[in-house]
């Protein structure tokens, strides 16, 4: 089981930017593929973008391709989401998760989840 911490959410302006991380609690973590999840209020969690163990692999969502970046640094056991041109509809709590094997887009195969941090948009 991998304990992930994640940080960085609060409230944005529409446009406006803002970049969570997402630390991570074991010694392996280069070999887990990762990915960010968001759920809003009253909707299912829905895929954000995920990334494999080494970085070379990258899946996004329709509705952030273009607006957000996921990166890691398995040095610092850390997973990273850039987020650009915020809108109000990005408005969620935010969730790492973590998964033994490749990337995916199904949060069936993810087996370790964070607590969440809530990112909030206004207009």
């Amino acid at each position: 089981q991998v304990q992930l911490v994640e940080s960085g959410g609060g409230l944005v302006q529409a446009g406006g930017s803002l970049r969570l991380s997402c630390a991570a609690s074991v010694r392996t973590f280069s070999t887990y593929a990762m990915g960010w999840f968001r759920q809003a209020p009253g909707k299912e969690r829905e895929f954000v973008a995920s990334i494999n163990s080494i970085s070379t692999i990258t899946y996004y969502s329709h509705f952030v391709k273009g607006r957000f970046t996921i990166s890691r640094e398995n040095a610092k056991n850390t997973l990273y989401l850039q987020m650009n041109d915020l809108k109000p509809e990005d408005t969620a709590v935010y969730y790492c998760a973590a998964r033994s094997g490749r990337a995916t887009s199904d949060k069936a195969d993810f087996g370790s989840w964070g607590q969440g941090t809530q990112v909030t948009v206004s207009s």
